[in-house]
């Protein structure tokens, strides 16, 4: 399985997530600059955090007229696993990969900690080795991930089961407690919270672990390959 990290100017999570794929699952991964026209080499996208063009007009809204968001918008329909990170999340929104929209915390300050979770949905590609309402451990670091959307989107969030995770206790203000959501397909994921942060006790957390564990297994269950554990 091949791994491509997005590199925005002002990304700063792009090691982060590197890393992770390397350490975890020892995978073949690859930075892929904004500039890129062909994604057609990797499996999995991972569009990292940090203040992509320093985050001017709206976190997201200059790097999703990047022209690799239109590789990335042809493998979401191609079906490969698409994962964005907090800026990366809100790099989906905008780009209109992921419905809603990332707003200001609610405090008006940039909240940096752990956090815990609750896996709302454990039937992705990327929750597949946690456990159905399990608690997590993972780190936030942002001023904007407070999730909105309007009243009938949240309805259809709810009906197909795309909120993925929410918040034990909410940092932000996001709705109904969000902390992250996917497509309706299943193939696309947003969240706040780092889990590539979170892949080692080192860190205190190693948590996030099993994000990557799921993606490769997800991946090989697709082409009939063993697991891994």
């Amino acid at each position: 399985m091949k791994f491509a990290v997005l590199v925005f100017p002002g990304s700063n999570c792009d090691i982060d997530c590197y890393k992770a794929v390397e350490d975890v699952l020892g995978e073949p991964v690859d930075y892929v600059w904004h500039t890129a026209t062909d994604l057609s080499a990797y499996d999995c996208i991972l569009v990292p955090g940090g203040f992509s063009y320093g985050d001017y007009l709206r976190c997201g809204a200059i790097s999703r007229f990047a022209p690799v968001m239109n590789e990335v918008a042809k493998a979401a329909e191609q079906g490969k696993f698409i994962l964005g990170i907090c800026n990366g999340f809100q790099i989906l929104t905008e780009a209109g990969l992921l419905p809603g929209a990332l707003r200001r915390n609610m405090s008006m300050k940039f909240r940096c900690h752990d956090t815990v979770l609750q896996v709302a949905n454990n039937n992705t590609p990327f929750t597949r080795d946690y456990a159905q309402g399990e608690e997590i451990v993972i780190p936030i670091a942002h001023g904007e991930g407070n999730y909105y959307c309007d009243e009938e989107t949240l309805a259809r969030l709810q009906a197909n089961n795309q909120i993925v995770f929410t918040y034990k206790s909410n940092p932000n203000g996001s709705l109904t407690d969000i902390a992250g959501i996917s497509n309706e397909q299943g193939n696309v994921l947003g969240m706040m919270p780092h889990p590539e942060r979170a892949v080692d006790q080192l860190l205190g957390t190693d948590d996030g672990k099993r994000m990557f564990t799921s993606i490769l297994n997800a991946w090989r269950d697709k082409h009939g390959a063993a697991s891994v554990r």
